[in-house]
């Protein structure tokens, strides 16, 4: 595969991506264990969601 004189500046582009894509996906993970551990810090302190006791 030719990329001709711009090859550097491609796969620099394409490294860039992937960094940042995996960076936003461990973002994800991390915050969401976060989030969790908040949650269940709320509910140990007695916080209950609004849609537990929601029946229809």
């Amino acid at each position: 595969m030719d990329l001709g004189p711009h090859a550097a500046f491609i796969w620099i582009s394409y490294a860039a991506v992937t960094v940042v894509v995996a960076a936003l996906i461990a973002w994800l993970v991390f915050d969401g264990k976060r989030q969790a551990a908040a949650m269940e810090e709320l509910e140990k302190r007695g916080a209950r969601r609004r849609s537990a006791g929601a029946v229809e």
